[in-house]
């Protein structure tokens, strides 16, 4: 797979993978189903992995592999948290959290139990010329028992059992909660990343000693939890809220289950949105009093200002607030429009179809519920939009 010839196929191949599929492997002995796992993953990659796609002879694992494996931007985001001289990756995976923690310490194990998935992310260190990163195929849970380190970095993946159920770290390998006490005692620092899916309250319910979570988003999408921990910490938990886009990254932090009191009011002139990640955090009412902002709603999550103020979200002015109707819609005359909704009974496509609006335009439509429980449509228009 990894002979010249070959790997130039792979990379120049542009067509339609079906028909790879139809006409057979080129190749004596590789068979057409392994070309096509090296030509669709390294697709993949593309956005994804841009350092691996870049780089010549990486070899790729299973399309679920690289799905599971964090992206640059997130890994690199983990990255800026850590140094130290030792760190102990236990679910090493592909290799990219691996990577890029190996750029802020002295020396870097990655333990991966499957042998083919260690060995393919050895052989991609010495490509990426790598030399800080020893790989070893076993089990790192067990690993870390005989070795202290700065930093141990875990991602549990869910059993596949437990797919559709509510989501609990006791249902992940490694069973991170079981093992939490060995574990802090194997290191300074304990980082463990989740899924997004996680709630906040389960986590906290099943970790001990958290003093901060990170809830990082990418494009306003949140990708995972980073949970921080130290043995014996039993102070206040930090959450700290980051959406990294491509000119600038919103920050905001909160205390955990700070107690904070939000104001109501009607649409003034201005309608700010939080991004997804302090969505995630639940900080409803701390965002209301720290921006000095008022609540639309309590179930509704967007908020108002009579003054245009810094917000970690989208900003809108408020053209006009309608009573929810299809007469006074119609009125209105809106035949294209951007449409949100929160705290509303009717999803986006019901309402599109209802009201004939096509997606798209300057103009921005929220759907949603202001005091005392009046369906309403915030006719808007972005901050960056007006003249």
């Amino acid at each position: 797979m990894l002979h010249p010839e070959v790997q130039v196929f792979i990379k120049n191949y542009t067509e339609d993978i079906t028909k790879l599929a139809f006409s057979g492997s080129p190749f004596k002995n590789i068979s057409v189903q392994e070309l096509i796992q090296q030509i669709e993953s390294r697709r993949k990659a593309e956005k994804k992995l841009p350092t691996w796609y870049k780089t010549k002879g990486v070899y790729y694992p299973n399309k679920i592999n690289l799905e599971q494996t964090s992206s640059e931007i997130t890994a690199q985001y983990k990255a800026s948290l850590i140094e130290g001289k030792t760190l102990a990756d236990i679910t090493g995976g592909f290799g990219v959290d691996s990577y890029f923690f190996s750029k802020q310490m002295e020396q870097v194990t990655h333990f991966e139990f499957d042998r083919t998935l260690s060995e393919i992310a050895a052989h991609n260190f010495k490509q990426l010329n790598v030399s800080n990163v020893s790989c070893k195929a076993t089990d790192g849970l067990e690993a870390v028992k005989n070795k202290r380190y700065d930093i141990i970095f875990a991602d549990p993946s869910r059993r596949h059992e437990t797919k559709g159920k509510v989501f609990f770290l006791n249902d992940c390998e490694p069973n991170i909660p079981k093992h939490l006490s060995t574990l802090l005692d194997q290191c300074e620092l304990l980082m463990v990343k989740t899924s997004p899916m996680l709630d906040i309250s389960v986590g906290m319910e099943e970790l001990k000693h958290v003093f901060q979570i990170h809830i990082v988003a990418v494009n306003n999408e949140v990708k995972e939890l980073l949970w921080l921990l130290k043995k014996a910490y039993n102070d206040e938990t930090e959450i700290i809220t980051k959406n990294i886009k491509k000119d600038k990254t919103e920050a905001y932090s909160i205390v955990y289950n700070e107690m904070a009191e939000a104001f109501y009011d009607s649409p003034k002139r201005f309608l700010y949105e939080p991004n997804a990640a302090i969505l995630k955090s639940g900080a409803f009412e701390t965002v209301s009093e720290g921006f000095k902002l008022k609540k639309l709603h309590k179930n509704t999550h967007l908020y108002t200002s009579e003054a245009l103020r810094g917000f970690p979200g989208r900003r809108f002015l408020i053209e006009k607030v309608l009573p929810y109707s299809k007469k006074e819609l119609k009125k209105a005359g809106i035949a294209k429009a951007n449409i949100t909704i929160r705290n509303f009974p009717a999803t986006v496509a019901a309402l599109r179809k209802k009201h004939n609006i096509k997606d798209g335009g300057e103009i921005y439509l929220f759907f949603t519920t202001i005091n005392p429980n009046k369906k309403v449509v915030l006719v808007c228009s972005k901050v960056s939009d007006i003249r």
